[in-house]
């Protein structure tokens, strides 16, 4: 699943904290900036845990202001894991 997150998301730990709460449900991907401001999110893993981290990407870390969220599948394999670039 590829979630690309609009707002106030740089500069506010929105990667850091979407890497935490990633690995507490067990889920793979990344998280990292993009030129434009905002941040893509690529996670796999067990449907209800995306689902999940899905839903939480509206809210982020205290600081974000999230507009949107646009999800879309993701055609490739995602290594094992969850990492910011």
């Amino acid at each position: 699943m590829q979630c690309i997150v609009t707002g106030r998301v740089q500069g506010v730990w929105y990667r850091a904290t979407t890497q935490r709460k990633a690995e507490t449900l067990g889920l793979d991907g990344w998280a990292r900036n993009l030129p434009d401001g905002r941040v893509e999110v690529v996670i796999a893993g067990p449907h209800a845990a995306v689902a999940e981290l899905c839903g939480w990407l509206w809210t982020g870390p205290p600081r974000a202001a999230v507009e949107r969220v646009e999800v879309a599948d993701y055609g490739e394999s995602v290594a094992a894991g969850f990492t910011t670039r």
